[in-house]
């Protein structure tokens, strides 16, 4: 008897919206396609593990966003980091590998992007797995006060407290093991491949106008949550309950827009791919099924 074949991940840029886009793809090419968006400080390297585990039934595509991994903004492009931009950019690249019909995978920032997406395009949208993907006042913890204080009063005082509160190694190690029952399940090279990136010249400066920027996501909200009432998509709202940033409130709320939302609480953190992939990649299955078409 043979052995299973590895799956084969492709990696590959294309040209979006002035922006050379990195991106990772497994699976036939005639499948359902699954869109996997990252968040902060990551990239579509927090799919490395899922990926593998469901290229046998989609066609997964996981972009890096501007700002974030191995994507490539050009310094003539003049790009201004917002999730306006962002957004424009993913529906670009979206356009540029002509897909007309995907579920989405949102995270974290992946969550206003890829919800721009649906908005501009919700006819396409066939499901939504949101993990620790916020569209909800009360999902926002408390680990946003001081960017809150930032939105209030963006003096170059605030603006340097999130620097040196969260913007290196140890704000990044952080992230990935707060709320995690189990830290010694974490891969190491995970947060030290996105402490890396944040050093490049003038990434810091981009994270902190996307932290800026982040308030304007929730004068969106109320679009999104309206989405979700008129589509009622099928829903698995995933999350890592012990989540400083996006509490479990804001997964429990998907239920209020779209009744057959299915809510499900792990004990984890915020990145929650790192200790659950399996049991995630198993409920995206058994939840969603063939809805991803």
């Amino acid at each position: 008897m043979s052995s299973p074949q590895p799956t084969r991940v492709a990696y590959k840029f294309v040209e979006a919206d002035g922006v050379r886009v990195f991106y990772r793809e497994a699976g036939a090419a005639d499948a359902p396609v699954l869109l996997l968006l990252h968040g902060f400080p990551s990239s579509s390297h927090q799919f490395r593990d899922l990926i593998p585990l469901l290229a046998d039934k989609y066609r997964l595509i996981a972009p890096d966003l501007p700002g974030f991994g191995f994507t490539e903004v050009p310094a003539e492009r003049d790009y201004v980091y917002t999730f306006d931009a962002i957004g424009n950019t993913l529906e670009a690249f979206v356009d540029a590998l002509d897909l007309k019909r995907y579920a989405l995978y949102v995270f974290d920032y992946g969550a206003p992007t890829g919800l721009r997406l649906a908005l501009a395009h919700p006819e396409r949208v066939s499901a939504i797995i949101s993990q620790n993907g916020n569209a909800y006042l009360e999902g926002l913890g408390e680990a946003w006060a001081p960017i809150r204080q930032y939105w209030a009063d963006p003096s170059s005082e605030n603006r340097q407290v999130i620097k040196d509160a969260i913007l290196h190694l140890e704000g990044t190690r952080w992230q990935y093991a707060e709320g995690v029952s189990n830290p010694d399940a974490i891969a190491p090279e995970a947060y030290y491949l996105d402490a890396l990136l944040l050093e490049r010249p003038g990434n810091k400066d981009i994270q902190l106008d996307l932290f800026y920027d982040y308030q304007y996501n929730l004068k969106l909200y109320p679009a999104f949550q309206q989405f979700f009432r008129d589509a009622r998509v099928p829903t698995l709202a995933i999350w890592g309950k012990g989540d400083p940033f996006f509490i479990p409130p804001g997964a429990e709320a998907f239920k209020r827009d779209n009744p057959n939302a299915v809510v499900e609480l792990l004990d984890t953190g915020h990145f929650a791919l790192e200790t659950h992939v399996e049991h995630i990649s198993r409920r995206i299955v058994e939840v969603l099924g063939t809805a991803i078409d």
